[in-house]
């Protein structure tokens, strides 16, 4: 048989002191699916130059910007197969638009854009082209949110009724970002970060996490939005109360001033006959109270996983995976859902279920919802390219 080559990965943005770039490179070498070859690390284009040389990139491949990749990749017969785009949100919108009128399949960070609108476009351009946009909402990588999302599915716990998703974060409870913190800098400003502070940062992955494992669709949602840090432009807690097609309820607290939380992402989905409970801090296990029965724990691992859980499983019971395993879950699938298109098949289960261009939209519209619902101070009926 012969041997399955790696796919090649480019990478805009992500270099020297960029935390999620690290994380991407990471997660895309632990499976082996991908190899680094090419990217423009930096926008100062010597320094992302000389990052990606110390870091194994052919001078040849080392790119000033976006343009210079696309115009170098393209032209080559080992282009490469996808462009992850490691930057700060206000920039994703063009750099994927490049990246897929120039024909090359994207791996996006979250949120899709900064903006509604960049978000309708994208998201159409990907569905018209054909392209791959793969959207890396972290959380949907854990194998017991893959156990807890097929079990709801069927009807385990039956209808849902109720709805509780969290992701406090303490690292902004100070001006940080008027003392020299970069990360934090471009986070707080509506321009670059869009028009949601927390809730666009974080809020968007509790979002993404509580539709996924649920399949509800939003209808309906009233926020509260804060910012408790003098001087901040956006906000840094909020509070969303949500309203589901089918009569559940939701309500979601994401928040970057929680004292003595790191990442703590919660969900709790209750049901007619039971409930689930997921918590990222300790990721390999998932609490199950049957109504009348006795509340279970679900361990990763375990022999009577779905095979959603389990295609996701490296090791054995015991031995903890996180968020990093989470992270190379989605790059694995990512890697799976390219090739099966190019070999004209159905993905195996690695490529299913994965968070795409249209997930990325649906996040930029909850943060627009819930933007105009804090401004406003009214219920917000959310728009239909969210359903």
């Amino acid at each position: 048989m012969a041997t399955q080559r790696k796919l090649r990965l480019g990478m805009i943005g992500g270099g020297e002191g960029a935390y999620i770039g690290n994380i991407h490179r990471i997660a895309a070498r632990l499976d082996g699916a991908w190899d680094l070859v090419a990217g423009a690390f930096d926008a100062d284009a010597a320094k992302g130059r000389a990052f990606a040389l110390a870091n194994g990139i052919a001078e040849d491949r080392a790119y000033g910007d976006t343009a210079a990749l696309v115009a170098g990749e393209s032209g080559r017969r080992d282009r490469v197969d996808a462009v992850a785009i490691c930057t700060p949100n206000f920039t994703h919108y063009p750099i994927a638009k490049a990246l897929i009128e120039a024909g090359f399949d994207v791996i996006c960070e979250k949120p899709l854009t900064a903006t509604l609108v960049d978000a309708v476009a994208l998201e159409e351009l990907a569905r018209i082209s054909g392209r791959f946009v793969g959207v890396t909402y972290t959380y949907s990588g854990y194998p017991m949110v893959h156990e807890a999302r097929v079990r709801i599915a069927a009807g385990e716990i039956g209808k849902v009724r109720s709805v509780q998703v969290e992701y406090p974060l303490e690292w902004m409870a100070t001006p940080i970002e008027q003392q020299g913190n970069a990360q934090a800098a471009w986070r707080t400003d509506p321009r670059k970060n869009g028009r949601g502070g927390s809730i666009g940062d974080i809020g968007t992955h509790a979002y993404h996490l509580a539709g996924f494992v649920t399949g509800l669709k939003l209808q309906a949602l009233t926020a509260d939005l804060a910012t408790f840090v003098e001087g901040r432009a956006l906000d840094d807690n909020a509070h969303v109360m949500m309203r589901y097609a089918g009569g559940a309820r939701g309500l979601l607290w994401s928040s970057q001033i929680a004292l003595g939380n790191s990442n703590g992402v919660r969900l709790r989905v209750f049901g007619e006959t039971g409930s689930f409970q997921w918590f990222q801090e300790h990721p390999n296990e998932l609490t199950f109270a049957p109504l009348g029965g006795r509340v279970q724990t679900i361990k990763r691992g375990a022999d009577d996983l779905s095979d959603d859980a389990r295609a996701r499983s490296r090791t054995p019971p015991g031995h903890p995976e996180g968020y990093l395993e989470a992270f190379a879950n989605l790059y694995a699938g990512f890697a799976e859902a390219i090739r099966a298109r190019a070999e004209g098949r159905e993905p195996g289960v690695l490529g299913r279920n994965l968070p795409l261009a249209h997930d990325g939209l649906k996040g930029v519209a909850f943060v627009e919802a819930v933007v105009d619902s804090a401004e406003s101070g009214l219920p917000v009926w959310v728009t239909p390219v969210a359903i």
